[in-house]
């Protein structure tokens, strides 16, 4: 039997994170959805259990010049460069809007500075509607001749730490996959204060133009995101996952319910989903539905205990309440 929304009925889909109930581990990732009043002409967008809207910086910024988007054969590569109106129009033109969202809306902060992410991050702080910040770190840090944050962990740190001081909403910091070791980073956002993590975030990558010679993209480089990157989500989370304690959201190529089910069984408590969307607006109740179905064959009563299945690093750390160790061969 399955409930109404095609999910099997008596399966638990709540999550948390950082301190946040998700009704189920499906999260739109930020940049790809917004607050969803383009895919909610078309869809239920209650379908997610949480929205992570378009990242705001302090400054409105105009973005990269064009092109910067181009498909490649397992994704695609875009460099949109922040574009946006900055925190004060968000704060009073969008932030007005976030309450009537049907789902859980966590805010996204980017900078260029530390301060830029505290300014930020402080302005989000407290806005009706805004259950959490996701802190992206993957941003360059100008202060560092243009390094991104999160391949260091002593920058890493000095983000999260700077803004938890000022902020009591939950701050999720979203790393780079752009690194040797995700590990030190994972564990300084931790040991920082972040309630969670999300990775990965996109790859850096490029495209040629063989008949004009020169890039695609008219930034030269850009990140790189659908199927090709999953595996690289897989490990980065898998490792993730066996350093830090806090909860992990995974995102990078999910399209299917059984490519979900891999990085929450390599340690992810919830998925993000971008590229897909724009191939398949209805690809948040096609996971969830998946996710749900997969704890039911497995006689779990919650898809939490789905979370590290397949991670011994993970699973030796703590079992959740409610998995069924016995029907995996597995004693306490």
């Amino acid at each position: 039997m399955s409930a109404s929304n095609g999910a099997p009925a008596n399966i638990d889909l709540s999550v948390d994170i950082g301190g946040v109930t998700l009704t189920n581990p499906t999260i739109a990732a930020s940049g790809c959805y917004n607050r969803g009043a383009e895919f909610g002409r078309v869809v239920d967008i209650s379908a997610y259990g949480a929205i992570t809207l378009k990242s705001v910086t302090r400054e409105p910024r105009l973005g990269n010049a064009m092109p910067r988007i181009a498909l490649t054969p397992a994704g695609m590569l875009n460099a949109i460069g922040l574009e946006g109106p900055g925190i004060d129009y968000f704060v009073a033109h969008e932030a007005p809007k976030l309450s009537s969202v049907p789902t859980v809306v966590i805010a996204s902060a980017a900078g260029f500075t530390v301060g830029e992410f505290v300014d930020v991050a402080s302005a989000i702080d407290g806005l009706p509607g805004v259950a959490a910040i996701e802190l992206d770190v993957s941003c360059p840090n100008v202060d560092s001749e243009g390094e991104c944050f999160a391949v260091d962990p002593r920058t890493t740190d000095a983000v999260v730490a700077a803004v938890k001081r000022r902020v009591k909403l939950p701050v999720i910091a979203k790393l780079t996959p752009n690194v040797a070791d995700i590990r030190p980073i994972a564990r300084a956002a931790e040991e920082a204060g972040a309630d969670a993590i999300s990775l990965v975030n996109s790859l850096r990558a490029m495209a040629i133009d063989v008949e004009r010679a020169r890039p695609t993209l008219a930034n030269g480089t850009g990140g790189l995101t659908g199927p090709a990157i999953r595996p690289v989500a897989v490990y980065q989370v898998w490792e993730s996952a066996q350093t830090v304690r806090i909860p992990i959201i995974g995102m990078g190529g999910i399209e299917t319910g059984r490519d979900a089910l891999e990085l929450m069984m390599a340690g992810a408590s919830a998925v993000a989903i971008g590229t897909a969307n724009f191939r398949d607006p209805l690809v948040a109740a096609h996971v969830r539905d998946a996710i749900a179905e997969e704890a039911r064959r497995r006689g779990f009563a919650s898809v939490r205990a789905l979370t590290g299945l397949a991670n011994p690093g993970f699973a030796g750390k703590r079992w959740p309440a409610d998995r069924r160790p016995q029907r995996l061969g597995v004693s306490r």
